[in-house]
């Protein structure tokens, strides 16, 4: 297997360092806009042969066309935001390459009813060409990070080993990390977050389809393992809930996230603002007006989440809640993946959440370079076997945990 890895910030950075302890691949080129990064991704590896950095722009289709063929990669790993999600697909189609991401096309409210109604759904761009991925015998593996990613993973898991019947499956993503020095410091990308935080949250239902509600709704406290605790979590929009219900039968399907008190009001008061929009405003500058995103400029002002391990502090927590019926008897589950910041920094040197995200696409590429994993079409985690993923994960040193609830 040859890769191309589009993007070496945190989550970029982190997957070369876990996939440089495999022998599954014979190459990787870490492409990024900003050389400078890719070559300091590539460095840190102590002389690795497999891996070379490259420079291209994630959103010119065909300078990453090009690379995919000139290096002859045969997978394109998507770690940029969701913004060039649909370049990169386009790119990798053209190429005749595998595709993976941990994201997937972004989404658009409906212009009338938001808070009730879906307008374009995540995902709902990359869909809409499956039927084409599929005919020409290519693969596009969708939402393969940790949420989505992990998450769904457990949920078909769930359906396969655990369950008769699934009544609900809830995505409940809770942390007690913190980051010395700062009152503010989002331990992942603002822009995704700001993203999936104040769009209308999906929500599905059987008979009733998908469905949006307001940001932030149907708060819960949600008690987390392994010393995490209680964490207020509220409904978000996230890829779990369009992926889910496309491949495991579940009556209901939610996604929350334990996102604090704190947290919501800064969000909110960046939504008041303004200051979550993507379209350039004009802004004065020293030679004339400059057209800036004011999302852009926020993400600008804080600080880069991968560069906060060495003050981070604590435990994340990544799982899915699935009540149901087994053999005629209630049951209720929740299927979990913590990591410790301290020992993600001291054996890897990335921040706990960017490796948490990291990992899962590396355990993905490894199973379809040897096999194990296959298919064509534009394919959520779902639509694979669950265990031989879950094995996999226990073998790269970072098992996964159920609690029975």
């Amino acid at each position: 297997m040859r890769v191309l890895l589009v993007g070496a910030g945190g989550v970029g950075g982190a997957i070369t360092r876990i996939a440089a302890r495999r022998p599954f691949f014979e190459a990787m080129v870490v492409a990024d806009y900003d050389p400078d990064r890719a070559e300091a991704a590539v460095a840190a590896l102590g002389g690795d042969a497999r891996f070379t950095a490259e420079q291209v722009d994630a959103g010119d289709e065909a300078a990453v066309a090009r690379l995919l063929q000139w290096h002859r990669c045969d997978v394109l790993l998507n770690a940029t935001d969701p913004r060039f999600v649909m370049p990169l697909f386009r790119a990798a189609r053209a190429a005749g390459a595998t595709y993976l991401d941990m994201a997937m096309s972004l989404s658009r409210p409906h212009a009338e009813r938001p808070y009730e109604e879906c307008g374009v759904k995540l995902g709902d761009e990359q869909f809409t060409q499956a039927a084409d991925w599929e005919k020409e015998g290519l693969l596009a593996l969708v939402g393969m990070g940790v949420e989505p990613g992990l998450s769904d993973v457990f949920a078909r898991y769930a359906a396969d080993e655990l369950f008769d019947e699934i009544e609900e499956i809830g995505i409940r993503d809770g942390a007690n990390l913190t980051v010395d020095g700062y009152d503010f410091a989002p331990s992942f990308s603002i822009w995704t977050t700001i993203e999936e935080c104040l769009n209308p949250p999906v929500v599905y239902e059987t008979g009733k389809g998908w469905f949006t509600t307001e940001p932030f709704s149907e708060p819960e406290v949600f008690d987390f393992p392994e010393g995490i605790g209680p964490v207020e979590c509220v409904n978000v929009e996230h890829e779990e809930v369009l992926l889910v219900p496309r491949w495991v039968d579940a009556r209901r399907v939610t996604f929350k996230y334990g996102l604090g008190r704190e947290f919501v009001e800064t969000l909110k008061t960046l939504h008041l603002l303004g200051l979550d929009r993507t379209d350039p405003v004009a802004v004065p500058g020293p030679d004339g007006p400059v057209k800036v995103s004011p999302r852009d400029v926020v993400a600008a002002c804080l600080p880069d989440p991968a560069g906060l391990g060495e003050r981070m502090h604590g435990k994340t927590c990544a799982g899915t809640w699935v009540r149901g019926v087994k053999d005629g008897e209630p049951r209720e589950v929740y299927l979990y993946h913590v990591v410790d910041n301290q020992w993600s920094m001291a054996e890897y040197g990335s921040q706990a959440v960017v490796w948490q995200t990291a990992i899962n696409p590396v355990v993905a590429l490894e199973l379809l370079a040897t096999g194990v994993w296959s298919g064509a079409g534009v394919l959520g985690p779902e639509a694979f076997p669950a265990r031989p993923f879950l094995n996999l994960l226990t073998d790269y040193g970072s098992p996964w945990g159920m609690r029975e609830q």
